[in-house]
C-alpha cells in the first residue's frame, strides 16, 4: 500500500527541517521563500517494537518494516488559489497526499524571515485553510458547471437513466458541501457519509483530506493537547550517526509523529516471520483476510484458501511458530475473517 504523507506550510515555518530529520536525506534548507521548488521525497519506517521482537525471536536475516512516503511541498502564501507564489503547482502536489501534515511556526527568530512579518499560529493556520478552501471552490465550481441534471436528459434513452441519477445525487452531495466551504468551512465538515465520499473522491478535495499540525517551537516538546516540536533539534539528532543518535533516542517526538499520521490514515500493521526476514505489512483496518494477503501479492486475494494466524505476543510467548502449532494456539481462518493488528499470518494460497 503506497501511502503519501504532504508536509505544507508558509515559507520558513521548518518544513524542510522536519522533512531531513524524518528522512535524514540533504535537502535545500534556506532563509527565503520558495527555497523548495520540486518536492522532496522519502520514505520512512513505521517504528515498531513489535516487528524487532518476532526478528529476534525467528533470527531473521532481514527486518522490513512498513513504511510512509513524506513529500516535502513547496510553501504556500496568500493567493495561492489564484496561482499567487508557486500556489498552482502547490496544489497540484497536496492533491497528491493522502495526509496532509501542516508545519506550524511557533517560535520568535529574528534571523529567519517570517512571511507576514510576525509569528502567528493562528493566524498561519487561518491562511493555509483559507487557501485550500478556495480552491476546493474553485474545483466544485468547475465540475457542478459540467453536471446535467435530469431534466435536460429525460428523453434520453433508458439506459442512461442510472448515469443520470448518480450525476444528480453527486450535485446534491456537491452543493452540500459547497455550502461549508462558502461559510469558510473545511469540506470534512460537511459530514459526508461513506457512500457520499465514494460518490466525490475522485474529486480529490484538499479540505477533505486528514490534517495533521505540527507546532515548530524552539525550546523543550513538551506542551500539552498538541504535537509541538523542536524540529531544529530533530534535525541535529537526524545528522549524528547512530550511536550518537541514540543517546537523544528518548528526547525525540518524530515517532509520535509517524504513529499519528499513520492512525489518521485507519491503519494497522500485520506480520509475516521466516528465516529470510520480518516483515509489518499496513493494511486499512477492518480488512479481511484474502484483502491483507493483496498486500503481499495481488495474487494471494484471488487464490487465497485459509490463514494460520497468531497474535504477536503469544507467539512471543511460545517462543516459535512451531511451538505455537504444537501448544493448539494457531487459528486457522478463513475468507471472512477481519485482520487485527499484530496479528502474525501465514498465508494459504
Amino acid at each position: 500500500m503506497s501511502l503519501k504523507i504532504g508536509i505544507v506550510g508558509l515559507p520558513n515555518v521548518g518544513k524542510s527541517t522536519l522533512f531531513k530529520a524524518l528522512t535524514r536525506e540533504k535537502v535545500n534548507i534556506a532563509n527565503f521563500p520558495f527555497a523548495t521548488i520540486d518536492p522532496n521525497v522519502g520514505v520512512v519506517n513505521v517504528p515498531d517494537n513489535r516487528l524487532t521482537q518476532l526478528a529476534e525471536m525467528s533470527k531473521s536475516k532481514k527486518i522490513i518494516p512498513a513504511a510512509i512516503e513524506f513529500v516535502d511541498i513547496a510553501g504556500l502564501v496568500k493567493g495561492a488559489h489564484e496561482g499567487a507564489g508557486l500556489g498552482n503547482q502547490f496544489l497540484a502536489r497536496i492533491r497528491e497526499v493522502d495526509v496532509i501534515v501542516e508545519v506550524v511556526r511557533d517560535f520568535e527568530n529574528p534571523d529567519i524571515i517570517h512571511v507576514e512579518g510576525s509569528v502567528s499560529p493562528s493566524r498561519d493556520i487561518e491562511t493555509i485553510q483559507l487557501e485550500l478552501v478556495m480552491a476546493d471552490l474553485q474545483t466544485l465550481n468547475k465540475h457542478l458547471s459540467k453536471n446535467v441534471s435530469l431534466r435536460d436528459i429525460s428523453r434520453r434513452e433508458k439506459k442512461d437513466f442510472k448515469d443520470a441519477r448518480k450525476i444528480e445525487e453527486e450535485k446534491m452531495i456537491l452543493e452540500k458541501v459547497k455550502s461549508v466551504l462558502e461559510a469558510g468551512d473545511l469540506a470534512v465538515k460537511a459530514n459526508l457519509s461513506g457512500l457520499e465520499f465514494e460518490l466525490i473522491k475522485d474529486l480529490h478535495l484538499l479540505t477533505l483530506k486528514p490534517f495533521l499540525f505540527v507546532y515548530n517551537i524552539s525550546g523543550n516538546a513538551d506542551e500539552k493537547n498538541r504535537l509541538a516540536l523542536n524540529l531544529q533539534f530533530e534535525a541535529e539528532i537526524a545528522e549524528m550517526n547512530e550511536d550518537e543518535a541514540k543517546e537523544f533516542e528518548s528526547e525525540s517526538r518524530l515517532p509520535d509523529l509517524i504513529k499519528e499520521a499513520y492512525s489518521l490514515l485507519n491503519l494497522i500493521t500485520f506480520f509475516t516471520i521466516g528465516e529470510d526476514e520480518t516483515r509489518g505489512w499496513t493494511i486499512m483496518a477492518g480488512s479481511t483476510a484474502p484483502r491483507a494477503g493483496a498486500a503481499i501479492h495481488t495474487d494471494f486475494e484471488q487464490k487465497f484458501i485459509k490463514a494460520e494466524v497468531i497474535n504477536w505476543q503469544k507467539l512471543l510467548e511460545c517462543d516459535s511458530w512451531a511451538n505455537a502449532r504444537q501448544k493448539g494456539l494457531l487459528r486457522t481462518e478463513g475468507k471472512e475473517y477481519i485482520v487485527s493488528d499484530g496479528d502474525v499470518i501465514e498465508f494459504k494460497i
